[in-house]
Formats: structure tokens, C-alpha cells, sequence
């Protein structure tokens, strides 16, 4: 039960390679831009897409943490430690997103129209009625400020739980002061990240489109990250396991992660759904255009999605034994990353992409302007995939040296015990739940 997770000169070396080749096509990408406003602004949002990804996961895997906490929960105690060290990932996402917020309020990319000068001076050529009307909250100084207080406070919450969390190991026996600790300050937490979460989609996300907006983007947004999450955690295991960690994890153990993972999906979808047909009912115009534009210029992303995040983990998922059967998951937790990879893919260069097209419609003197299909914009390109691959390599990077840095099962929580003899739901025709 003391045992710790050695992290490998090859695994250190794998996710280096992996970090440094993202480093370099991003400064390979931004030599070669030039003065081509899409070819640099694409670079820039490849790194605010793939930081609010990955640093979304880990916060979403200290949500669940918390939670799981707060109401009581056992199962997962065997395990906390893998959700734990995915949190590690957190200050650095924050850094790279903090960097974008920076160089849009320097002018250093086009990512935020609505920090283009002008937009809220009323005696502007350019002034917005629409925007001049949110600037109490989409103004530089918030924006910046909030950017940088999410971080820090979701960072000092990450290793608060992680500090705590270590103790237990050189508590005394049968102590559970350490537990109650933990507890409150998992219940500070919860509120605290709900509402600060909400804000870091609005200000991160929808502001792209600073015209449109939805009341239920904050959830859609949140549910496409509790998916990749919930498969974060079961690749995790899986890894740790092939490695010979691990042995205390159950079937039972990943049949409840599998129900997570579809009812997770199915949540997603049915935001997804409940979105598209409330804006499409009211058929508000500034509403009405986001879709539009989808349909319009992303249909591959737009109905692809549907397929990768809705269809198959119904399809795959709803059978009762494939929420624990190694090959049926680990395809669908990597389909669902992917899938969800693609949304935050979606949300983000869609804004961009008609706010460039605008730009260069006006510096023709308002003549027509075709944009046309782009790599980069309308579908992910090699750019895309080597960037992902660069934060990939981060996000394994702080996991594995974080686990390593406390035993991989916490020896003296006062729920191990159930954890270790976890029951579950019924799994079908095995009868042995171990692996």
C-alpha cells in the first residue's frame, strides 16, 4: 500500500519530445505567418485552444474530486491520487492562457474584437452599440484581472487538496481529522469553482463572438469537459496498470467510470441540443447567425461531432459490460477526447475566422470578400495536431511528476476500506471483478 509511482527517464524523455515538437511548428508557425493576419492569429488560438483544453480537464478532475469528497463517496478513494496529480496541469495551462490574454490587450493577435479600439467610443467611426453595451464586463482591466485571479485560485485549491491529501499518509491510524479537513475545504471550493469556471468560459470562450451569446454556453462548455475528464482518469489507470500499479483497482471500480463517461456524453448532448433548438425556436438574429455560420462553412465539425461525442458512446456505451471491457473503453475515451478536442476546436475558430473575414472585407473598402476553406479554421491541420501534440506532452509531463511524488493509494483515508472492497452495480456474466 506504500507504493509510488517511478517515473521513467523513457516516459520523461516521450513527453519532452512530444512538449518540445509542439514548441517547435508553434515558432516554426508564427516565422513563417508573416503579415498574413490568419496564418498568425491561428497560431494564437492553437495555444489558447489547446491550454483551455487541457487546463480544463484538470480542473474538471478537481470538480469531481471535490464533489466526490463533499457527498461522502468511497469508491474512488483507491484512485484519488491519479485525479489529484491531473490537477498539476492547471498553473501551466493558466500561464499560456494568461500569455493570449496579454498579447490581445497588446494588440500581439485579433483573437477579442471587442478590445479593438474604438468599439465603445460613441464619436468612433467603428463604435458598437452592442458592445458598448457589455463593456461593464468585457473591459481589458477585468479581463486580464479575472484571467489571472481564476488561476491562482484554482491553483492554491489544486495543491491545498494535494497537501492535505499527502498527510494522510503519516497520520495516525484510524484518525480522520485529515478527512474532515479535507472536507472543508472541499466545500469552500465547490461554489467558488462553479461560479469562477462560468466566468473563464464566458471571458476565454464566447467573448470570441462578442455579438452573440447564450445563456447555456458556460454548461455546454463544462459537460464537453466532464466527458474528457472522466476518460482522462480510466486512460490513466489503464497506463498505470499495464505498469503494474494499480492492482487495488477494480472491475466494479471502472464499470462506475463508464457510467460516468456515458452519462456524461449524453449530457453533453443533450445541452448540445437543448442550445440548438431554443436558439433556433426564438430565432433571435444574433443568436440565429452562430448556428448559421456552422452549418454554413463547418458542417464536417458541426455533424461530426455528433457522431464522435453523441453516437457512439450511445452506441458503445449502452451496453452494460462495455462500460468495463479494456478495448471498448480505452477506444471510446480516446474518440471522446478527440471529439471534444474538436468542439473547443469549434467554439473558439469560429469567432476568429468571420471576425478576420470582416477585417479584411473593410480593408477592401467594404467590397466583396470571400473567405473560403481553410486549414487552421474550418478543419484542424498538421499545424493542429503537432500544437495538441506539444500540450499533450505537458499534460503527461506534470501528471506522471506529480504522481510521483506521494504513494498511489492514500494509506490511511478512513473510506479506503470501502473503496478496496467496492461492490458497485451489477456487471454482467463475469464473476470475478478483478482484472
Amino acid at each position: 500500500m506504500n507504493q509510488k509511482f517511478i517515473f521513467t527517464g523513457r516516459e520523461k524523455m516521450v513527453s519532452l519530445i512530444m512538449a518540445g515538437f509542439g514548441g517547435l511548428l508553434v515558432a516554426i508557425a508564427f516565422l513563417t505567418a508573416g503579415d498574413d493576419a490568419f496564418a498568425w492569429n491561428r497560431v494564437w488560438t492553437n495555444i489558447l485552444h489547446n491550454s483551455v483544453f487541457f487546463l480544463g480537464i484538470s480542473f474538471l478532475s478537481m470538480f469531481f474530486y471535490a464533489a466526490f469528497t463533499i457527498a461522502y463517496a468511497g469508491w474512488f478513494v483507491v484512485f484519488k491520487r491519479v485525479m489529484e496529480a491531473l490537477t498539476a496541469f492547471i498553473p501551466i495551462g493558466g500561464a499560456f492562457i494568461i500569455i493570449v490574454a496579454i498579447g490581445a490587450a497588446l494588440g500581439w493577435n485579433d483573437i477579442y474584437y471587442w478590445m479593438t479600439e474604438g468599439l465603445t467610443d460613441p464619436d468612433a467611426e467603428n463604435f458598437d452599440k452592442i458592445i458598448n453595451s457589455k463593456k461593464g464586463f468585457l473591459n481589458i482591466p477585468y479581463f486580464l484581472a479575472s484571467t489571472i485571479g481564476f488561476v491562482v485560485v484554482w491553483t492554491f485549491f489544486a495543491n491545498k487538496f494535494r497537501s492535505i491529501s499527502k498527510s494522510e499518509d503519516t497520520a495516525t491510524p484510524g484518525s480522520i481529522e485529515t478527512y474532515i479537513k479535507l472536507k472543508k475545504w472541499t466545500a469552500a471550493f465547490l461554489p467558488i469553482g462553479a461560479s469562477t469556471s462560468a466566468f473563464a468560459i464566458w471571458y476565454w470562450i464566447m467573448s470570441i463572438e462578442p455579438h452573440w451569446y447564450s445563456t447555456m454556453f458556460a454548461w455546454y462548455a463544462t459537460g464537453s469537459l466532464m466527458s474528457c475528464a472522466i476518460a482522462a482518469v480510466m486512460l490513466s489507470l489503464y497506463y498505470l496498470q499495464s505498469r503494474g500499479y494499480y492492482e487495488e483497482v477494480l472491475l466494479t471500480h471502472y464499470h462506475d467510470l463508464g457510467k460516468f463517461l456515458f452519462a456524461f456524453s449524453i449530457f453533453w448532448t443533450y445541452l448540445w441540443f437543448s442550445q440548438y433548438m431554443l436558439i433556433w425556436y426564438a430565432n433571435i438574429g444574433e443568436e440565429t447567425i452562430h448556428f448559421q455560420n456552422q452549418l454554413k462553412d463547418f458542417p464536417i465539425l458541426f455533424y461530426g461531432m455528433l457522431v464522435l461525442n453523441f453516437a457512439l458512446p450511445l452506441i458503445i456505451l449502452m451496453r452494460n459490460t462495455n462500460k468495463y471491457r479494456k478495448g471498448s473503453i480505452i477506444f471510446m475515451c480516446i474518440i471522446i477526447l478527440f471529439g471534444h478536442w474538436l468542439d473547443f476546436f469549434l467554439m473558439i475558430k469560429q469567432g476568429v475566422y468571420y471576425e478576420l473575414g470582416h477585417a479584411a472585407h473593410a480593408a477592401e473598402g467594404g467590397g466583396h470578400h470571400e473567405l473560403g476553406f481553410m486549414y487552421g479554421y474550418n478543419l484542424p491541420g498538421l499545424i493542429e495536431i503537432g500544437i495538441m501534440i506539444g500540450f499533450l506532452g505537458l499534460f503527461i509531463y506534470s501528471f506522471f511528476n506529480a504522481l510521483g511524488k506521494a504513494n498511489l493509494v492514500p494509506n490511511n483515508d478512513p473510506y479506503l476500506e470501502e473503496s478496496l472492497h467496492h461492490q458497485g452495480g451489477p456487471l454482467g456474466p463475469e464473476l470475478d471483478v478483478h482484472h
